[in-house]
């Protein structure tokens, strides 16, 4: 696309408090434009890797609000609307945004190109509202003036996924709930995944002996929406060796449950990380998540997944092939998949696993989404021809 390199671009992203998955993506896209500000609500400079410390992140208000708001969220929600909005993006001719709740509101002008990549409608504003409130744990009161700000929410929410000029999603799931929700249609590219790049070169996580490397494995956030309770309670029966890594508001209370064949390592640094994939039995997968970036990672290793029969995870797993799944997330039925994979740990290939994998690669990201740009500006010139 030679006209890429005539044109200003900003990326926009929702928070960068903490690296997940959605960061990945974020990572990859500012490999792809390497010039191009990174527009987000809030930045937590010393959670985030090299990579982000030579980029110009421009940030909103918020910014300035004591940290106490940064890592509470639920806080700041009826001030989440207007933040993205400030954003001043007159100067740039494409915009691409990166987002799982908020950055697709920015406002652009006429002919600024928005394009937005979508991890996922706003799960707590549309099918997970009643879920939200319940796990919020408050009275009557607090949640009858909570359904009048979601009901906000949601307004907010299907205006502003009409701003960009193109959706893209990161799966089919994701696709298809943009539809219901949105009604829009969306192009589906499937997020880079790819061996973690490690940061931090000194020393690994120490591993007890008596694992001797045959434990199963959950990377999460430690949320209620994740499920990570179950696994747990699953594993307490099973007496079989799990390690937890990922932190999260719930995780003093999943330590409190698990019994001492479990293992908590809390956040690790990509390098420490790789290596626990790689000395993984098998991954657990108990949430319903529009792709689920953690298990292509896990099966880049050669690790087997076993996970819920729902979601993105329908599109990346192949049954009896490289992983297992469970109908619900439930202790039993994660109980019966985890024995369902034993019976049949001999028959897993690793290659197998590694090249399913290999088919969420960055380079096909990377190419996908260049394509795409170029079909934008191919057909914007065409228009403007006829």
């Amino acid at each position: 696309m030679q006209e890429k390199k005539e044109l200003k671009i900003a990326l926009v992203h929702d928070f960068l408090v903490e690296f997940g998955g959605a960061e990945r993506v974020l990572r990859v896209l500012s490999e792809m434009f390497p010039k191009a500000p990174i527009y987000t609500l809030v930045y937590d400079r010393k959670n985030f890797p090299g990579w982000m410390r030579s980029r110009k992140v421009e940030t909103s208000f918020l910014q300035k609000w004591p940290k106490f708001f940064h890592k509470r969220k639920k806080w700041l929600l009826p001030f989440l609307p207007v933040a993205p909005e400030t954003f001043n993006l007159r100067n740039f001719d494409l915009v691409i945004s990166s987002s799982g709740a908020w950055s697709k509101g920015i406002v652009t002008r006429l002919d600024t190109i928005h394009v937005a990549y979508l991890h996922s409608p706003m799960r707590f504003a549309w099918d997970m509202h009643g879920e939200y409130l319940q796990q919020q744990k408050k009275g009557w009161l607090v949640n009858f003036f909570s359904w009048f700000i979601l009901n906000y929410i949601r307004l907010w929410d299907f205006e502003a996924a009409n701003r960009p000029d193109y959706l893209i999603a990161n799966s089919e799931y994701t696709k298809k709930r943009i539809r219901k929700y949105y009604n829009r249609e969306a192009s589906v590219i499937y997020p880079p995944v790819s061996a973690l790049r490690g940061q931090d070169s000194k020393g690994v996580v120490a591993l007890p002996d008596s694992l001797d490397k045959k434990y199963f494995l959950v990377v999460s956030r430690l949320s209620p929406y994740k499920k990570i309770d179950i696994v747990i309670e699953a594993f307490n029966k099973l007496e079989l060796p799990l390690i937890v890594v990922g932190t999260g508001e719930q995780e003093k209370y999943l330590k409190s449950i698990a019994e001492k064949n479990i293992k908590f390592l809390g956040f690790l640094s990509e390098e420490k990380l790789s290596k626990i994939y790689a000395g993984a039995r098998a991954f657990i997968f108990p949430s319903l998540d529009d792709f689920g970036i953690a298990p292509v990672e896990a099966m880049l290793w050669g690790v087997p997944v076993l996970g819920i029969r729902s979601g993105g995870l329908k599109e990346i797993l192949l049954e009896g092939e490289t992983g297992e799944f469970f109908d619900f997330a439930t202790a039993e039925l994660v109980a019966d998949g985890v024995r369902r994979f034993l019976e049949n740990e001999n028959q897993y290939d690793e290659k197998l696993i590694k090249a399913r994998a290999a088919e969420f690669s960055e380079e096909k990201f990377k190419k996908k989404l260049m394509d795409f740009i170029e079909n934008i500006y191919e057909n914007q010139g065409k228009s403007e021809n006829s």
